[in-house]
């Protein structure tokens, strides 16, 4: 009887689907500061992206604090544009237990307008980010020399909502 509770095991196994395991590995250690405010996080952010050649879009993501969990790389692209895939966007904060994130990009060009795909892909996350309970506090263009264009301090909606203030203050939830 047991030899055949084993060969049903080993039966069963066989008809199982694959089966995963996620992990997020953290590549090196850092500083967690706060975020409180567009300025903290385009200042985090712009000691990432220094003086790329072509557009990197990356999320920051942070505690319930404000506190900086991680920075990862979404996509990187080519002098003018970046894919950005909703997906990928939300992966590793959904893997860090991420609060709340902040969405930048660079622009090679310096130029800090934003695009109208710029703010139509800022739109779309934040909405995703409500599915996700993952707010989506503010989207920032990294120019040069620490310039950025931060979307909630530029009072464009949807940003601004939860999460930090332009003023650094914290909002309470």
């Amino acid at each position: 009887m047991l030899k055949n509770e084993a060969s049903l095991n080993l039966i069963d196994c066989d008809r199982m689907p694959p089966v995963f395991r996620v992990q997020l590995v953290r590549e090196r250690q850092g500083i967690r500061e706060e975020a409180a405010c567009p300025a903290d996080a385009a200042k985090v952010i712009s000691r990432f992206l220094q003086s790329p050649d072509r557009e990197h879009v990356v999320v920051l993501m942070l505690d319930v604090k404000n506190r900086v969990i991680g920075l990862h790389t979404v996509s990187v692209g080519s002098l003018e544009a970046s894919i950005v895939n909703t997906r990928e966007v939300f992966k590793a904060p959904i893997l860090a237990n991420a609060a709340s994130i902040v969405v930048a990009h660079n622009h090679p060009s310096g130029d800090l307008t934003p695009s109208r795909e710029d703010i139509e892909i800022g739109r779309k996350l934040y909405e995703a980010g409500i599915l996700m309970d993952i707010d989506v506090i503010d989207h920032i263009i990294i120019g040069e020399d620490g310039d950025y264009f931060s979307f909630q301090q530029a009072g464009i909606r949807p940003y601004g909502t939860p999460g930090m203030r332009s003023d650094g203050k914290r909002k309470q939830k």
